[in-house]
């Protein structure tokens, strides 16, 4: 609980660091209802959606970016700002635990981290220079091919790596960890470790560029990808997002794309959904919430990309 409210604090109190006094007149001029009743509903549809994301187990700013980007009155970069700071705050939460727990590994983390922060600012940096239709039809794009990857999915527990290759044996990135589910220790190697470097540069550019944090793609390359088990990939995967994030989120705050009234209630709304969704998760079939998630992120995907080409503004 304590670091729940420290993460929250500190995103918190960032952001409004960053507020200008204009941000207030941002949300009168899209409505004739007052300021506070679009943060309202963003915090209820933030709450919601931070629900079906832990039921469906997804990253929540992989929903929020799409939806509230497709649904909402508010300029894209505003929202992938917002999106940032969520998957950053989500990581902060789970990294400590997982980094005593042994099941995020720093000797796979850093090197990744180095790559896909980098590539991150570029990718936040070329993001916020492109117009809105391009990032609109853009994203749309990006979301569609998210569904295909959440609908083709395929996860390993334990891959077979065989041997490790030469990058990997002379970074050390090998480990063991204790398994309570089976109560053995296992211990793992990778391989392919070029290939997967290189696939990073693109998951760290995707992610700033739009601000949906990269768990989608972290997870299968380091499991499917580089071999390393299931469980460590997921741990790993929220440490990197730690790192990633937040360099691309500096340079959202820098230009001015974090409005406190859109990234606050979105936080709080996300985190406190998450809170309900792990509560719900033991009475929920995985199946029906997976299809409300390809529904949603179908229809935000699909909404985005009419926007983006002018067909449906």
């Amino acid at each position: 609980m304590v670091t729940f409210v420290t993460a929250i604090t500190i995103v918190s109190v960032v952001v409004f660091a960053s507020a200008m006094p204009g941000t207030a007149a941002a949300f009168s001029a899209e409505s004739s209802m007052p300021w506070w009743g679009w943060p309202l509903i963003l915090f209820i549809t933030a709450f919601s959606l931070g629900i079906i994301a832990v039921l469906g187990g997804i990253g929540g700013a992989v929903l929020f970016v799409p939806v509230v980007g497709a649904f909402f009155p508010f300029h894209l970069d505003f929202v992938r700002g917002a999106g940032l700071l969520i998957a950053l705050t989500s990581a902060l939460l789970a990294s400590p635990g997982l980094l005593k727990k042994g099941m995020a590994d720093l000797r796979i983390a850093l090197p990744v981290a180095l790559i896909a922060s980098s590539a991150s600012i570029a990718g936040a940096l070329i993001g916020l220079a492109l117009p809105a239709n391009i990032l609109q039809a853009g994203l749309g794009i990006l979301i569609l091919g998210i569904i295909a990857l959440v609908v083709a999915a395929k996860k390993e527990e334990f891959p077979e790596v065989k041997q490790a290759d030469h990058l990997s044996s002379a970074l050390r990135i090998q480990g063991m960890y204790h398994d309570i589910t089976i109560g053995h220790d296992i211990n793992w190697q990778i391989h392919r470790t070029p290939q997967g470097f290189a696939i990073f540069v693109l998951i760290g550019f995707i992610a700033g560029m739009f601000g949906m944090g990269a768990r989608w793609a972290n997870v299968p390359v380091l499991n499917l990808v580089m071999g390393a088990p299931l469980k460590v990939s997921v741990a790993t995967s929220k440490f990197l997002l730690s790192v990633t994030d937040s360099s691309a989120a500096w340079i959202y705050l820098n230009n001015g794309a974090v409005l406190p009234l859109i990234a606050v209630p979105s936080i709080f709304g996300i985190m406190l959904g998450s809170v309900a969704g792990v509560r719900l998760s033991a009475r929920t079939r995985p199946a029906s919430v997976r299809y409300v998630v390809v529904t949603l992120l179908l229809l935000a995907g699909g909404r985005l990309l009419l926007k983006g080409l002018g067909i449906w503004n």
